[in-house]
């Protein structure tokens, strides 16, 4: 791991090669992501039972615009720390292949949206179509025009998309609208001007 870890005992007294077990159970975390930023491991036995094999571990891992975290208090005793750490870096391996899949997810996602103009929009239809940079139609539905700025489309108004073939043709499945702060103010201005010709 190119970052360095941070390690923290509590109520522990015997930590021969704990720290180094640690540090190679989050470098295997790279396995999973590439992009970790930061990692905090707390290993603690609880002051309450201080000759117990409860061992309770905590680990913080920093990714782009997340935090992943494990609290693992085991049901039963393990007789070694390092079976305690074993299983809270498996669990948070889990979650991070979990969070490396939507982010993978979201990146084609986000590379396959094409820019376009709206060209008709039906609001009390709740539909209409989108001219593409090519000049092809793109029918759109409102459910597809996402955090609910459907209202806000007007004749011209720029927007991303996800195309996807529909039954009678392409469609788009999601439509983004850029700036939409921007293209707010503009749709307060001028008025919706409807399609005059239905859908095939």
């Amino acid at each position: 791991m190119l970052l360095p870890v941070q390690v923290t005992f509590r109520n522990i007294e015997d930590r021969s090669g704990l720290d180094e077990y640690i540090h190679q159970e989050a470098a295997k975390l790279e396995r999973h992501y590439s992009r970790i930023t930061s990692c905090r491991v707390i290993v603690e036995r609880p002051r309450r039972a201080p000759s117990s094999n409860f061992y309770h571990v905590r680990i913080d891992l920093g990714v782009p615009n997340d935090e992943l975290v494990v609290k693992h208090v085991p049901a039963l005793p393990h007789k070694r720390p390092k079976q305690a750490i074993h299983d809270a870096f498996l669990e948070l391996g889990r979650q991070l292949r979990e969070y490396a899949r939507r982010q993978e997810g979201a990146v084609k996602h986000k590379e396959s949206m094409q820019e376009a103009v709206v060209k008709e929009v039906r609001p009390g239809e709740g539909y209409g179509f989108l001219q593409t940079d090519d000049g092809r139609a793109i029918y759109f539905h409102q459910a597809s025009v996402l955090d609910r700025h459907f209202a806000q489309l007007r004749v011209g108004s720029r927007v991303k998309f996800a195309e996807e073939e529909g039954e009678k043709g392409p469609q788009a499945s999601t439509v983004k609208l850029i700036h939409p702060r921007k293209q707010a103010r503009s749709a307060a201005l001028v008025g919706v001007l409807p399609c005059t010709r239905a859908r095939a």
